[in-house]
């Protein structure tokens, strides 16, 4: 199991329940690494999603308590149920939000982050994988800018 997320320097992700900056780089990388995957989503992300519909081309799983009625997406209920959900898929991918991605990092073997290097104002945040000795830089994928803001697309790998 592998995660996708975009931070900002000081590792924040969002406010509000959205990105304050998103980069279209970041986006397309997001689409090519997640195409075809199985993805672990939480309901607050989902209501970000355009029309609160599921990602295109891809197994849509929605870990959360609280039940409700979200068509297109796969419901759970628990870390748990989400890997016994995802056991016999070839690619999944933990793509958020703040608390599902706390939930799930012990699963994940591989992260991918984007690095984008600004500090907007964020009310939830990833943790610092350059702080966390179970994790190690693997490869920068690509860098770039885009409209005057620096980012590195890289690969984290579980020790």
């Amino acid at each position: 199991m592998d995660l996708i997320v975009a931070v900002y320097d000081d590792w924040g992700i969002g406010s509000g329940g959205t990105q304050p900056i998103a980069l279209s780089a970041d986006r397309k990388f997001f689409r090519e690494t997640t195409r075809g995957a199985a993805v672990i989503v939480g309901r607050r992300t989902v209501a970000d999603f355009p029309g609160q519909k599921p990602l295109p081309g891809r197994t849509n799983i929605l870990l959360t308590r609280q039940g409700g009625d979200f068509p297109g997406f796969t419901l759970c209920g628990s870390p748990e149920e989400a890997v016994e959900m995802t056991k016999d898929n070839e690619k999944v991918m933990v793509i958020g939000g703040g608390s599902i991605y706390r939930q799930m990092l012990p699963e994940c073997s591989r992260a991918y982050i984007t690095k984008v290097h600004v500090t907007p104002p964020s009310d939830t945040y990833f943790p610092n994988l350059d702080e966390d000795d179970e994790w190690v830089l693997s490869e920068v994928l690509m860098a770039g800018e885009e409209n005057g803001i620096g980012y590195e697309m890289c690969l984290y790998v579980k020790k």
